[in-house]
């Protein structure tokens, strides 16, 4: 039962698709949500075709390679068994000289010896700490480590303030946290608390703490695996009396900083091997594990939000993509069986080059070939990504634009399901005219048209002037006298603004191939 209990750990994205199909079909929407995120294609397509043909020899190779490890690995004589258990002895007395255990490869925490130290107390010197920008994870800031970190801020509650509760927002923190208002806890989030590395951290604060004049905030983080640190937003960083958020004291910027324990990152390259049957990246992994047991449902179709663990391999996600489609819809018996595909969004620094190769640009072309395949779609993200975050925190457009093609495309609704989509090019002297599909209300955001390049025959691109025409659009550019190819939103993070009527954006594409995709 959708509620605000259970939605949380859900996909944000399928919760919006499946509200605004709700909403437009008033019937019951029901949502199976099978994910592992930062998996490649490859892992959701069976090991059978993976092993049918030559194009994925090295997929297959990696697969097999680590069978037959863990197959010898699982003999205690032999002398790779032998080798491995001495690396993992010396691994963890490596932790153990550093004061930690091991879970799973994850750090426990041995105790929070900090708040002994009196760290938390509001008259604690710690003018010696060094400091630190927040919000970031400490690993960008070169602090490369896993352990207890513990920061320190003081502010000036103002006098109007005073006696009232307030609410402090730290926004998400990798992993743990115990944070502190004057010397007295006041919250913490630990293993218990599900989705713990991305949940937002809000807390209330007693208006007996609360006086006029200096005040310390002090948070300690224990980051167990991977990145740490308090990593959000800035704008999530606040505190502000309970009744009245108007006025914030804003808590970005300089914090104090001191490490309580840590182990350096190049200790924790863990010597065990992982059970192939268990590895989420390799081949047929999570067909296996996490379509199978779902097979029987009867399903109306499939949204898909994957391709960044494939990025670099454009020419033959091309193909592989589409071949785990067949398989799954050979797994449901369903040759028809929808499937809805969000393009890659932006991402990386925004781009000022032209003339440029980009990885990601050719992955999202190879989605774009495979949503205008028979009864599949396209959901584009190219305007709503964000430049330092692999995970756009925009994901209710996401899940409207899926909703879009689905309404339009499956339930047959009369709606756009997709946002201008190139068709082909006419070249009109020394300008190049543009036809698209879902072309209906051109339009732009923005002062002007912008993202497009053009080219002649010497393959240069250059930024060029568009302008749109009824449904189509004219690009050219005085540096270009006999145009042969354009490009729209092609890199990493390129500027582009072009929308239909349906304020659906248009999808990034190329009418050359001059450069094979890698």
């Amino acid at each position: 039962t959708c509620s605000p209990k259970t939605v949380g750990p859900f996909s944000a994205v399928g919760y919006y698709f499946g509200r605004k199909l709700h909403q437009e079909l008033n019937v019951p929407v029901g949502l199976i949500h099978s994910s592992w995120g930062g998996t490649p294609a490859e892992a959701w397509t069976s090991l059978a075709t993976i092993e049918s043909d030559e194009d994925y020899a090295r997929i297959a190779q990696r697969y097999r390679a680590a069978q037959a490890e863990q197959a010898e690995l699982s003999q205690p004589d032999s002398e790779r068994a032998k080798a491995r258990a001495e690396a993992r002895a010396q691994y963890e007395a490596l932790h153990a000289e550093h004061g930690f255990e091991l879970a799973n490869n994850a750090l426990r925490d041995p105790g929070n010896e900090g708040e002994a130290k009196g760290w938390a107390k509001p008259d604690f010197d710690a003018s010696t700490w060094k400091t630190m920008q927040l919000p970031t994870l400490w690993e960008q800031a070169g602090l490369k480590i896993d352990g207890a970190v513990w920061f320190r801020k003081q502010i000036d509650i103002p006098a109007r303030w005073a006696g009232e509760p307030l609410t402090l927002q730290l926004g998400p923190i990798d992993d743990f946290d115990t944070t502190y208002f004057n010397g007295r806890k006041i919250g913490g989030i630990a293993a218990e608390t599900e989705n713990f590395w991305t949940a937002k951290r809000r807390y209330t604060v007693p208006g007996d703490l609360v006086n006029e004049g200096k005040a310390t905030i002090a948070v300690r983080v224990f980051d167990r695996i991977g990145g740490g640190g308090i990593y959000g937003k800035p704008l999530q960083m606040y505190l502000h009396t309970t009744y009245q958020k108007s006025n914030p004291i804003r808590l970005a910027g300089e914090w104090r900083m001191n490490i309580e324990r840590s182990i350096h990152e190049r200790h924790r390259r863990s010597p065990v091997a992982r059970d192939p049957r268990k590895n989420p990246h390799l081949a047929g992994v999570l067909y296996n594990a996490m379509l199978h047991p779902i097979a029987p449902y009867t399903l109306r179709g499939v949204i898909w939000y994957q391709g960044e663990s494939n990025v670099g391999r454009a020419n033959q996600y091309r193909k592989l993509l589409p071949a785990m489609i067949n398989d799954w819809r050979t797994l449901w018996n369903n040759p028809t069986m929808p499937f809805g595909i969000v393009q890659l969004a932006n991402f990386k620094a925004p781009q000022t080059d032209p003339d440029n190769q980009s990885r990601w640009a050719e992955l999202r072309e190879a989605q774009l070939m495979i949503a205008q395949q028979p009864h599949n779609g396209l959901a584009v993200a190219i305007d709503i990504g964000e430049a330092d975050d692999i995970h756009p925190r925009n994901k209710q457009d996401v899940g409207k634009r899926l909703a879009m093609w689905a309404l339009g495309d499956v339930y047959k609704h009369d709606v756009v399901p997709s946002g201008p989509i190139f068709k082909s090019m006419t070249i009109e002297g020394q300008h190049a005219r543009l036809h698209f599909k879902h072309a209906e209300g051109l339009n732009f955001r923005g002062e002007k048209l912008t993202g497009f390049a053009i080219a002649a025959d010497d393959l240069k691109f250059v930024w060029a002037d568009a302008k749109i025409d009824g449904n189509t659009i004219i690009v050219s550019s005085p540096e270009v006298a006999k145009p042969v190819a354009v490009r729209y939103g092609w890199g990493n993070n390129p500027p582009c603004n072009l929308y239909n009527a349906a304020q659906l954006p248009a999808s990034p594409f190329r009418t050359d191939t001059w450069s094979a995709p890698r």
